[in-house]
């Protein structure tokens, strides 16, 4: 009884505190937090559903190719002899469960020009390298007549270890060297990216209709494998959509895809090339950046939006390794303005996570206090502090609701709209999607963002896909690799790295993290 009462007294002082002025300040950001995400999502929803409208209009006319181009008379040979080459160049690492319906999906492209498909891996010992020369071989032996290799042209490229910068930039700067000399774009795609038949088409019409474009880009719909990680990875990546959905120009920029003009990497236009090589961690990170300084283009046209598979068996501490190499992100840097963006970046997004968290607890505290007066029926002077928080708790739930269901209707749109640019493809379902677990993934993300990221603030060094950086002065000075330096598998595709060559350690999440914050003072041993 003692205890309870203990418990008593403490619900009530803390629910008193939480009525005090800073804490409705508090409380009240949390709700306006929401109504800004679903407010935000609204309007990503309206521009993927105007092309959705735009597309069923055109099937109307008479265009059953509309997930191809709006204008079926874009299809005639005369039009499509005269679109200009592109180069795809893939950096790939280790190979994961969806990793062939990917490339499949890449190497299938209804592109009527001239294409090159390059898989970049660094050693003929990476597991993506066995995989996709089987797929290469099949597309080879297998493709219909009515699929001209002479215009689609695939190679494998052993890029080797890079010294200067990530794995993933060393692998793009040697697939745009050997890319065909006639190439007038090349397009950037990760392993984990599943194209559309056009999107390849869509994305060099917008090149051509507006040649100021410096870099097209897209983003992915993440499909949860039902794992409380993948959900945290969706909803992670949710608010970020917003600046995806634009319909043209924006400020973000997803090295999942980008289309940019080959001259600029043949002319090391801005430094493009050199920004990368040397010392360059983050691919999108560095030429957003160029992009900014520069006062360049970049779109993302309605259309690119992809399908992003999540791992059946993505487990918690890989989905933390994941958000640890995000937030790693935002220690790389190429100039101080370059620094000082990421650092604000990095100050906004700690403080409105946790502005977005604390609220929820505040609520939890007045529910319990309410909870335990009507147990006990306390005195009606103890209700009445409680019947302001209950009221506040009211309209954070409220808010609540109306995110959700304002990203439940992003979500359904942008099914939708994959599942129209796709018509080959079994149709994606909303079905699948658990709304509870969701809600539960929107507080651990926002809790543990903050977390990650003075995590990585302290530490400067982060293993990415087994292969451990280390930063100064915002680029990499040292690497390390050897399956010591990280598990087997990758984060979010649960690749295998190194082939069958031992087993995954079983890491939980606390040792993760407990490994990431002995790592802060690491650095100090190789500063000069």
């Amino acid at each position: 009884m003692v205890g309870f009462e203990a418990l008593d007294t403490f619900l009530f002082s803390a629910s008193r505190a939480c009525c005090s002025p800073l804490a409705i300040f508090i409380q009240t950001q949390g709700c306006i937090i929401c109504l800004t995400l679903a407010i935000g999502w609204v309007f990503a929803a309206y521009v993927r559903n105007r092309e959705i409208r735009q597309m069923k209009d055109s099937m109307k006319g008479g265009n059953s190719f509309a997930f191809l181009c709006h204008d079926i008379n874009d299809l005639e040979h005369s039009a499509q002899i005269k679109l200009p080459r592109v180069s795809v160049v893939m950096p790939l690492k280790g190979f994961g469960e969806h990793n062939l319906q990917n490339w499949r999906s890449q190497i299938t492209s209804l592109y009527g020009g001239p294409l090159e498909f390059l898989f970049v891996v660094e050693s003929t010992e990476d597991p993506a390298y066995h995989a996709v020369s089987i797929l290469v071989s099949d597309f080879k032996v297998n493709t219909s007549p009515s699929v001209h290799l002479d215009s689609v042209d695939v190679k494998i490229v052993v890029a080797g270890l890079s010294t200067t910068c990530s794995q993933k930039i060393h692998n793009q700067l040697v697939g745009v060297d050997i890319m065909h000399k006639d190439s007038k774009y090349v397009l950037f795609l990760d392993d984990d990216v599943r194209l559309h038949p056009g999107s390849i088409g869509a994305l060099t019409a917008e090149m051509e209709k507006n040649p100021e474009i410096f870099i097209q880009t897209g983003y992915p719909l993440d499909l949860p494998s039902g794992s409380l990680g993948s959900y945290c990875i969706y909803e992670y990546h949710m608010p970020c959509s917003m600046g995806f959905a634009t319909g043209g120009k924006t400020f973000f920029l997803w090295g999942g895809c980008m289309m940019m003009h080959a001259d600029d990497f043949r002319n090391d236009l801005y430094g493009v090339v050199t920004g990368l090589r040397d010392g360059g961690y983050s691919d999108d990170m560095t030429l957003a950046a160029i992009a900014g300084a520069h006062k360049r283009l970049i779109t993302s046209p309605p259309v690119a939006v992809f399908p992003h598979p999540l791992a059946s068996d993505l487990t918690f501490p890989r989905y933390w390794n994941y958000l640890r190499k995000q937030t790693f992100v935002l220690e790389s840097y190429t100039t101080k303005v370059n620094w000082i963006m990421n650092r604000a970046l990095f100050s906004i997004h700690c403080y409105l996570s946790w502005g977005f968290v604390a609220p929820y607890i505040m609520a939890m505290i007045h529910i319990a206090a309410v909870i335990r007066i009507h147990l006990k029926e306390h005195a009606f002077e103890k209700t009445v502090f409680t019947s302001g928080g209950l009221i506040i708790a009211s309209c954070l739930a409220i808010c609540t609701v109306v995110e959700l269901l304002s990203k439940w209707n992003l979500t359904k749109v942008e099914i939708q709209l994959c599942n129209m640019l796709s018509p080959e493809e079994p149709p994606v379902s909303l079905g699948s999607y658990n709304w509870g677990l969701i809600f539960v993934a929107m507080l651990v993300d926002n809790f543990l963002y903050p977390v990650s990221a003075i995590c990585s603030h302290f530490s400067q060094s982060n293993n990415w896909s087994g292969i451990r950086y280390h930063l100064k002065n915002g680029k990499i000075f040292k690497i390390e690799r050897g399956q010591e330096c990280g598990s087997n598998y990758s984060d979010l595709g649960g690749k295998h790295l190194y082939g069958k060559r031992g087993t995954p350690p079983k890491i939980s999440f606390v040792n993760s993290l407990v490994r990431s914050l002995a790592q802060w003072h690491q650095p100090k041993k190789f500063d000069a």
